[in-house]
């Protein structure tokens, strides 16, 4: 299992010296000690609504916000990402998980063929930080950046200084970026991508979390994501999950990213939460095992089936 040490921690230089102990520390525990993240996205209840928490397919634990926070206290995550009211209403029940706070957000009832995608800003830092002063084990904040968007300055100088502002606090900042918007025509072009990390890298973010490219010449997702994790530098790559598939699908994609692609972990949401509490517990270590332990596919599904077990 890949390991690395307090000294191996890249810190940045904007991290004030105050708090490079604090960063170093909230380093470690997102990645679990290895340098590789492992986010449980739980912010799609106002990015999705409703639909991705009810209705066929998914699971009726599902409806229930409290599902969220059973998965990451029992199951083995790096961070548990949502927004600062919905991790409010329950970290004093579950103060184990590590907290990534989402920033901003939009619902998904606009469309772009309506209006350019803007996610605004929903609190400054400060509040965030007095969660934090209150005890809530929140290691770093989250904000998503619609690139192509008319909308992208205002959401881009937004995401500079809450980065600067969180580096300063000695807190991890995971950007989404997700090119959209009218003057965008192929949101997954691997160009696109890689410009998308290159944009995360130049804000200064620890992580960035991007969709997979869709090439159109015959190349391999995985191998045409190589392009967007030199783009990224110092920015550590992750993939979004998207919607549910199949396990074995699922966690053959996540060992291509990573061994194939060159990306440093995953960002999983409805592939995770939309199953039942005991099946999403499983695909959370199966998913790490990958992630963190770099086990083979097979080695991860029998984890995923219950034949293994994997923890930290």
């Amino acid at each position: 299992m890949p390991q690395i040490t307090r000294d191996q921690v890249r810190v940045p230089a904007d991290v004030m010296p105050e708090s490079r102990d604090e960063y170093i520390e909230n380093y470690l525990k997102a990645t679990r000690g290895t340098g590789r993240l492992m986010l449980f996205a739980c912010d799609q209840k106002i990015e999705h609504l409703n639909k991705d928490f009810y209705g066929e397919g998914i699971d009726i634990a599902d409806a229930k916000p409290e599902h969220l926070f059973e998965i990451g206290r029992q199951g083995v995550c790096g961070v548990l990402a949502g927004q600062r009211g919905l991790i409010a209403q329950y970290a004093a029940d579950y103060p184990e998980i590590n907290y990534l706070v989402k920033m901003n957000s939009k619902t998904n009832l606009v469309g772009t063929k309506q209006d350019d995608p803007y996610s605004p800003q929903l609190y400054d830092l400060d509040a965030v930080l007095a969660m934090r002063e209150a005890g809530v084990n929140v290691v770093g904040i989250g904000y998503t950046i619609y690139l192509g968007s008319e909308y992208e300055s205002t959401m881009m100088a937004e995401a500079g200084e809450l980065i600067a502002q969180a580096h300063a606090n000695g807190l991890l900042v995971v950007l989404w970026i997700y090119p959209r918007g009218k003057a965008v025509t192929a949101e997954k072009d691997p160009a696109l991508i890689a410009g998308a990390a290159g944009v995360a890298l130049c804000l200064g973010a620890d992580f960035v979390k991007v969709n997979p490219p869709k090439p159109e010449d015959g190349t391999a997702p995985a191998e045409a994501l190589k392009v967007a994790t030199m783009a990224s530098g110092r920015t550590g790559l992750v993939c979004a999950g998207g919607s549910t598939v199949d396990a074995e699908t699922f966690l053959t994609q996540l060992y291509d990213q990573i061994h194939t692609g060159g990306a440093v972990g995953n960002a999983t949401g409805r592939n995770i939460h939309q199953r039942s509490l005991d099946e999403a517990v499983r695909l959370t270590k199966a998913i790490s095992a990958i992630t963190l332990a770099d086990y083979s596919v097979a080695d991860a599904l029998a984890v995923f089936s219950g034949e293994k077990d994997f923890s930290l």
